[in-house]
């Protein structure tokens, strides 16, 4: 494999150091309009949706650059480039692939400008890891859908005003894949319910949400009846094939070693504890493993062929290293580690106590571990179910 970068390619990593470098101020020094201005200046640069096709807001930039500009934000610590993860990452290459023209003179332009928020209502209080067992019922009632059911650990609920919506509207099919319809839904739609859940570090990042008799036009049905876990499983791939995923994780690294060097163990500077540094090696090692995968799909997608189950395999090794490194800098910061944000004695601002305790988020969010296990052994290794 060449990981040798074009003269270009090189020259637009350049340039997105230097926009960093201009407008990228120290957290400290941030006022009140800076979001917003920051928001403003990548979009008007077409980084917002980069790779998306320019005839819909889109930058119409090729993959190896969006490659790099995500690197190159995450390397440096910068805000999104949008409002809504969700938004970016999942509706709008869903809209993009499979929406009618409306759809897209609709919906992209308000995610680019970052006008709103998405959140998406896929797991269900039984079905959670089964996604394609979903229970939430549409009935086509003349230009309407008529939406009845619930939705749990739904991300960003809370503050969205959109949701990508996967409901069945035909439990008579042979296989559960089949039968299932995706919707665009507004949130303020009479009927839904939203009941945000508090977890363990106080945050409400999670809601149930309810659907009683939500009337949804036909014409915000993503694809065709029936066809909703195509959207779905091209959403969650290209959710899951981000290089700059990946390169957040080398940040959080970069956060980590900080917090190592600021730390005393056993009466030296933690940094210079072997077992310390052997703990950091593995992990750079780990994300290293990660980055190199994630370059395979990246290849993949060059070539213009679908990402599948190879997916899994980054998202499975993300969450268990997410905990790894989590635990391991709460457990260096001894009892400071157990302060979280708003305590005299809490370090980082209490960052890594939340990130412990909100473990549920990486692990859980787009497929729990054993549902990744199984996908890769299944359809990756082929190994029997027996």
């Amino acid at each position: 494999m060449d990981f040798d970068y074009s003269p270009s390619e090189e020259a637009f990593r350049k340039e997105v150091r230097d926009f960093l470098k201009e407008n990228l101020p120290p957290r400290k020094e941030r006022g009140s309009d800076f979001l917003a201005n920051w928001l403003r200046k990548v979009r008007a640069r077409g980084w917002v949706g980069f790779s998306w096709p320019k005839a819909y807001g889109g930058g119409g930039g090729g993959l190896v650059e969006q490659a790099i500009l995500r690197e190159e934000m995450a390397l440096a610590k910068a805000p999104p480039l949008g409002t809504s993860f969700m938004g970016l990452a999942w509706v709008g290459p869903g809209i993009i692939q499979y929406g009618t023209e409306e759809q897209k003179q609709r919906f992209i332009p308000d995610i680019l400008d970052s006008k709103v928020t998405w959140c998406t209502g896929y797991s269900e209080p039984n079905h959670g890891s089964d996604l394609a067992a979903i229970q939430c019922k549409a009935v086509r009632d003349g230009d309407d859908y008529v939406v009845n059911g619930q939705k749990i650990w739904t991300s960003g609920a809370p503050w969205s005003q959109w949701i990508i919506l996967l409901t069945r509207t035909d439990f008579s099919t042979t296989s559960k894949h089949d039968g299932i319809t995706c919707l665009l839904v507004p949130m303020d739609s009479p009927g839904l319910e939203v009941r945000p859940i508090e977890n363990m570090a106080g945050d409400r990042h999670f809601a149930e949400v309810f659907f009683r008799d939500v009337r949804v036009p036909v014409a915000n049905r993503l694809g065709q009846e029936g066809e909703g876990w195509k959207v779905t499983v091209s959403a969650l791939a290209n959710e899951r094939s981000s290089i700059g995923e990946v390169t957040q994780m080398f940040s959080k690294l970069d956060t980590l070693k900080e917090l190592v060097r600021a730390t005393a163990r056993n009466g030296r500077p933690a940094a210079k504890d072997p077992a310390v540094r052997r703990r950091i090696a593995t992990f750079e090692m780990k994300i290293a493993a990660m980055k190199y995968n994630g370059l395979r799909y990246l290849t993949k997608q060059i070539r213009g062929e679908p990402l599948t189950s190879e997916t899994s395999v980054n998202k499975l090794h993300r969450a268990s290293l997410e905990i790894e490194m989590d635990d391991f800098a709460v457990a260096l910061m001894g009892q400071a580690g157990l302060h979280l944000r708003g305590s005299d004695d809490a370090v980082d601002a209490g960052s890594w106590s939340k990130s412990s305790l909100s473990w549920p988020n990486v692990v859980i969010g787009g497929g729990t571990p054993n549902i990744q296990r199984n996908i890769i052994a299944e359809r990756i290794l082929h190994l029997p179910k027996d």
